[in-house]
């Protein structure tokens, strides 16, 4: 075999949760299709807020959507599968929500998974499933971000979970990781790169300075891929979208419902933003052009170490949670393509360019506030373990 056929989907399923009898099972048959048609022979499928904002009460509900998932007619033939789910709500200081599942289909001749603890492989025969607290579990390796990376010193569900393979003979990392959101509008509309962007981009690097320093488990061609909040630089939109526009201030006795309108020379309002209100007056059609990519700046900081396919399909986030409105975005949120799958800039090596595609899971179908994100891609067999320094 001289390429493996991957199949890499990162997904906030937070949503999912909160109207689960309808919402999972539409989730669960669109990423199906997705695989019916893709034709993938190891299948990565990184999850961020799995449970959604009431882990206790959803925990029963995130069990069947996993049960649906590997009891699919389309995943009968994949026999390897590895599911690692961070369940430990209770604790504070380890609790990520993130959900790392793979899947390795009988055509894949040779597969084995890294033991972190170890530091040596481990067979991949067979179905194995870790829930509930993950901490001990050698073949995957999880962090929560520092505390004083978080808003005002305070946890949240935020770090990452990687695991390491070895498919057909090629060595590389797999890396789910979910950073900080904008909390306020208003305060991300001050400058670029905003405090969010700030906390976001030092994340990113600490992780992957983290990885560089682990002398024990050295650094491969990894894949990263999650929910990263990327935010487009909501300073430079917003003067975009108000070029010959005048600002008014709405008063208010509350800080938290200030608002900022702009209006025409006609006195009629454009653009409204509040601190969790973003509203134009074209709002459906306005964010979905080549315009604002420009703005899409947060990965800057690590050109030249993180590289990712163009894109070339709309925003990922954030979308209407009702079924019957698939494609309308929120107007709570710039639209952003908080959802991505990057790789680390050795990975060029061990891929190929054949038949690659990059793209949104459900364009048409409600599938929670954030649409999956998948990328299709080859990777060469028997490229062996490359170590970068």
């Amino acid at each position: 075999m001289d390429n493996s056929n991957l199949l890499l989907v990162t997904a906030n399923v937070g949503t999912l949760f909160e109207d689960p009898l309808i919402l999972m099972q539409q989730w669960i048959h669109e990423f199906m299709l997705t695989v019916k048609q893709l034709h993938p022979q190891f299948i990565a499928l990184h999850l961020q807020e799995v449970g959604g904002k009431t882990y206790e009460q959803s925990s029963h509900h995130v069990k069947e959507f996993v049960k649906s998932l590997c009891e699919a007619y389309e995943m009968q033939e994949f026999s390897i599968v590895r599911v690692y789910l961070d369940e430990n709500f209770t604790s504070q200081e380890q609790f990520t929500a993130l959900g790392n599942l793979y899947f390795g289909h009988n055509t894949i001749p040779n597969s084995r998974l890294w033991n972190f603890k170890n530091c040596s492989w481990e067979t991949t025969q067979g179905k194995n499933f870790h829930f509930g607290n993950i901490e001990n579990v050698p073949t995957k390796d999880k962090s929560k971000f520092p505390l004083d990376f978080f808003p005002e010193c305070k946890w949240s569900r935020k770090g990452f979970m990687r695991t390491r393979w070895d498919i057909n003979g090629t060595t590389l990392d797999f890396v789910n990781m979910h950073l900080f959101h904008d909390a306020s509008n208003l305060t991300a509309l001050i400058e670029f790169p905003s405090v969010y962007s700030q906390r976001r981009r030092k994340a990113l690097i600490h992780t992957l300075q983290r990885f560089d320093m682990d002398k024990d488990n050295e650094i491969v061609p990894y894949f990263l891929f999650g929910d990263f909040n990327f935010r487009s630089d909501f300073a430079g939109v917003t003067k975009a979208l108000t070029i010959n526009l005048t600002e008014h201030r709405l008063a208010t006795t509350n800080v938290n419902n200030l608002k900022k309108q702009y209006r025409d020379e006609n006195g009629k309002n454009i653009l409204t933003i509040g601190k969790k209100e973003f509203h134009h007056i074209d709002h459906q059609n306005k964010f979905r052009g080549e315009w604002l990519k420009q703005y899409d700046r947060d990965l800057e900081i690590c050109k030249g170490i993180l590289f990712e396919y163009d894109i070339t399909f709309s925003p990922s986030y954030p979308y209407e949670e009702k079924p019957e409105l698939p494609t309308r975005y929120l107007t709570t949120r710039c639209p952003s393509w908080c959802d991505r799958v990057l790789m680390s800039a050795q990975m060029n090596e061990i891929t190929t360019n054949r038949n690659t595609s990059y793209n949104l899971i459900g364009d048409n179908i409600c599938m929670g506030d954030h649409k999956p994100v998948y990328l299709n891609i080859q990777i060469r067999s028997n490229q062996g373990t490359r170590i970068f320094v």
